[in-house]
């Protein structure tokens, strides 16, 4: 799908579920930018503040260069459609008087700078809230900003929560070393779902009540919710080098690897029929699922991969698929690209690039599909404080010497 493309142009009459909602964010990087980018792609309006140099992710590689010769890193290119920027320098008293008053302006204010320092520089919930009473905030850091964590003054990019949920040592093997971000940037997006669903629940519950509040997301509290299966397992008795009890692994096709899972006795035997194996299901060895683990380097995996090295993955998952039976194959990035899948659900966005490369910048499209509301247009991200000048006038009345003054002053960019 191209950028500024429309997908389901029939919805448009319906409007967009947040249509009128507002949201100031001072975010960075991945973990708030992620949620601000999908409440957007549901109608919110987002403006994002940034330092006068940019937010940080505007400094990650791979990176492509601007119109402004400036360099901009792929983390900010696929969390920031559609988006306002404006850039303040918050050491200043006077931009952090620019912001409070902005915020007053708007439904949600977000951060997700390390715990602690929005209030360290009077810009914390007990600050905007007593100015605005219906204003919601949401904080999201490594490990919260209530509550008493002992981790609460550690810096944390994705991997660290990660680590500390248990799922690098639960999906360890032997004696090899943990494996650092598995899933991309899982505790980023998780706690940014999470981050979400608290806006979405905090506007209902403002329409009742009438006021705002605060919401704190920890991302190690999100990663211990979504690697539910560490604390669960062992609660139930599994420990460290106990193999799961069902087929749920990686397997050869004849020109690359697919990953398969049969957990049920009924699987089973659809799989055995399927490879040329029957005899399987009264073979004593195969009797219990321990039993198809304790034997699946020796037996199973032999005859899978056998059967399999005269298919392509595609077909191997396919045929596996009609008997029932869980199966995808391992894509590489080109196939990703390619899948027609992928392509009849919109979900990459081509941005073209800016600094004469001809290949696109391609960026996740929105996984939530809704029969009344248009998928589209996106826009290019904003360049950094590109909007500085129209929100400052539009929001709150400054005149053209007014912004000038405060440019000529470091104060804003």
């Amino acid at each position: 799908m191209l950028l500024g493309d429309i997908a389901n142009s029939d919805a448009a009459v319906y409007g967009r579920p947040l249509d009128g909602v507002r949201i100031l964010a001072c975010e960075q990087l991945q973990a708030l930018p992620y949620a601000t980018q999908l409440l957007g792609r549901l109608g919110a309006e987002i403006t994002k503040v940034e330092p006068i140099a940019g937010e940080s992710g505007r400094a990650s590689l791979p990176a492509m260069i601007d119109p402004e010769g400036r360099m901009i890193g792929a983390t900010a290119l696929r969390n920031n459609f559609s988006k306002r920027s404006i850039a303040l320098n918050l050491k200043d008293p006077r931009a952090k008087e620019l912001l409070i008053e902005l915020a007053g302006t708007y439904d949600v204010f977000c951060e997700n700078n390390k715990a602690g320092a929005m209030d360290r520089m009077g810009l914390g919930w007990s600050d905007l809230s007593a100015r605005w009473p219906e204003l919601i905030y949401l904080s999201v850091s490594g490990f919260g900003n209530t509550g008493d964590s002992p981790y609460r003054d550690w810096p944390a990019y994705a991997m660290v929560p990660e680590a500390m949920s248990g799922i690098y040592d639960y999906t360890r093997q032997g004696d090899e070393p943990p494996r650092v971000g598995p899933a991309g940037a899982l505790g980023d997006i998780g706690s940014a779902l999470y981050g979400v669903i608290g806006i979405l629940a905090a506007l209902r519950h403002r329409e009742a009540t009438g006021l705002g509040q605060y919401i704190d997301i920890a991302m190690l509290d999100a990663m211990v919710a979504m690697t539910d299966i560490v604390t669960n397992f062992w609660s139930l008795g599994r420990r460290p080098g106990d193999e799961p009890p069902l087929i749920m692994h990686s397997f050869r096709a004849g020109d690359g690897w697919f990953v398969m899972q049969v957990g049920r006795e009924h699987q089973f035997a659809r799989l055995a029929e399927l490879i040329g194996h029957p005899e399987w299901t009264s073979d004593p060895r195969f009797a219990t699922r321990p039993g198809w683990v304790e034997h699946l380097e020796t037996v199973i995996r032999p005859a899978v991969e056998g059967w399999a090295s005269a298919h392509s993955k595609l077909e191997v998952c396919s045929l596996l698929g009609a008997a029932g039976l869980a199966a995808g194959p391992v894509n590489t990035a080109p196939e990703i690209i390619a899948d027609p899948h992928v392509a009849a659900r919109n979900m990459l966005i081509e941005m073209p690039r800016t600094d004469g490369i001809p290949e696109p910048v391609l960026v996740p499209g929105n996984p939530v599909k809704m029969s009344r509301v248009v998928e589209g247009p996106e826009h290019r991200i904003p360049w950094v404080g590109e909007h500085t000048d129209s929100v400052l006038g539009s929001e709150l009345g400054l005149s053209t010497a007014e912004i000038t003054e405060l440019r000529n002053d470091g104060v804003i960019a």
